[in-house]
């Protein structure tokens, strides 16, 4: 029974994190300008799913600081785009990272 509880406890995060990389990578499409290509590459969870970060690759690489900048800026607008498009509750903190090689497995 208990390995039971833990496979559908991972089997809620692994669903919750992909819900979150989806919804970041819409937000992003739909608020970010034209200067640059952001993109999500993966999302990990941390304490529990209290908190998650999202991590993205940037192009122009020398981009990478201004749009971390700007996801810092609107994470208020990202928690409620989460509120209104996934059913998470309570809704994880998210961060934003630069993933330095994304094309790692996480």
């Amino acid at each position: 029974m208990k390995l039971e509880r833990s496979s559908r406890t991972n089997h809620h995060q692994t669903r919750a994190l992909e819900q979150v990389a989806h919804e970041a990578a819409a937000f992003i499409r739909r608020e970010a300008g034209p200067n640059s290509l952001i993109t999500v590459t993966r999302a990990i969870s941390l304490a529990h799913g209290e908190r998650m970060t999202v991590f993205i690759s940037v192009f122009p690489e020398e981009k990478g600081l201004a749009a971390l900048s700007f996801l810092e800026r609107r994470r208020k607008a990202f928690s409620e785009h989460l509120k209104e498009h996934t059913r998470l509750r309570p809704l994880p903190r998210v961060d934003f990272m630069l993933d330095d090689q994304p094309f790692a497995k996480p």
